[in-house]
């Protein structure tokens, strides 16, 4: 029986692939080894669509009985023109490009093990009120998010410390801290295109949790610092540019500004430089700051230099 399969597979070369799995039955016979002679018109060689008359010409032609007649989709006689392009904001990684993208991300996972860091990762598709929890509603509109068929909204991730943040809640008290994680993800952002910034980017996080001294952050800078060493970028290439949010709550607390409103205030500064600076200042007022307020936590977050931040304290 082997034998008569094989004698079969090479004898029907010329038919269209899409029938090959159904015309196999009705090339045997119940009695014999050796494939039933068959002839096949030659539209039906051409034309897929015209299987379901295949199958009733096979039975008149002494085919089995009861073989059921099956009809593929319709195939378009005009096939459709595909774009070979990347979709918008995305690229290829051809081999030259992904030598250099392993190359890349070798560093990033050898510096991250070389601080104590674990590697982790997590789901490419995301709740989509995952990321407006952490963003405001605004988000939405840079989201690649959509309905799926259980009627849950989600999105592509456009970063990873909120999905960080999901998996370090899940484990609760499971996982003994201080957490060193880290992560090398591929993001998705629709949002307008410039210089070096794309729809579709890597993002590298290492996050400590559980150390409430600014040791964790001096760890993470020099680990930085460590990376741009060793794939020889200097202090004449980049510059360190050092957030702190305590120092936010230090300003609003010097002008009354209530703790809950606290993290309304972050998710607006965050977008300072998205956004112009009047629309920053009428959201900051909205949220409930006073003019002299504003002006203040504007002065502060231009401050370049720590002396200069002593100096305002």
């Amino acid at each position: 029986m082997n034998r008569s399969r094989r004698t079969q597979t090479t004898a029907m070369p010329a038919i269209h692939s899409s029938l090959s799995f159904y015309m196999k039955p009705l090339f045997l016979s119940n009695s014999s080894l050796f494939p039933r002679k068959f002839t096949v018109p030659k539209e039906y060689l051409l034309n897929p669509r015209s299987l379901c008359a295949l199958s009733s010409a096979s039975n008149q032609n002494g085919g089995r009985s009861g073989a059921r007649s099956l009809s593929p989709s319709p195939v378009s006689d005009d096939l459709q023109k595909i774009d070979v392009n990347p979709p918008k904001g995305t690229r290829d990684f051809p081999p030259e490009d992904m030598r250099l993208r392993n190359w890349l991300f070798h560093n990033f996972q050898e510096v991250s093990r070389l601080f104590g860091f674990e590697e982790v990762d997590f789901p490419v598709l995301e709740s989509e009120a995952l990321f407006i929890r952490k963003a405001g509603e605004e988000i939405r509109d840079q989201l690649y998010c959509f309905e799926d068929r259980g009627n849950r909204r989600v999105a592509l991730r456009p970063e990873l410390t909120p999905s960080l943040a999901r998996l370090v809640i899940q484990k609760g008290k499971s996982v003994s801290l201080p957490l060193k994680w880290f992560a090398v993800g591929q993001c998705w952002r629709y949002e307008r295109m410039t210089r070096g910034r794309r729809r579709e980017h890597y993002q590298w996080n290492m996050d400590i949790i559980g150390v409430p001294a600014v040791t964790a952050e001096a760890e993470l800078i020099s680990s930085i610092v460590t990376f741009f060493k060793r794939i020889g970028i200097t202090t004449s290439d980049v510059g360190f540019r050092i957030s702190s949010r305590k120092v936010l709550q230090e300003v609003l607390r010097c002008h009354s500004i209530p703790e809950h409103l606290f993290g309304k205030v972050c998710i607006i500064i965050d977008k300072i430089e998205k956004l112009p600076l009047d629309v920053i200042k009428n959201d900051l007022k909205s949220a409930g700051m006073s003019e002299a307020a504003i002006e203040e936590l504007l002065r502060v977050l231009s401050i370049k230099s720590l002396t200069e931040l002593e100096g305002w304290f």
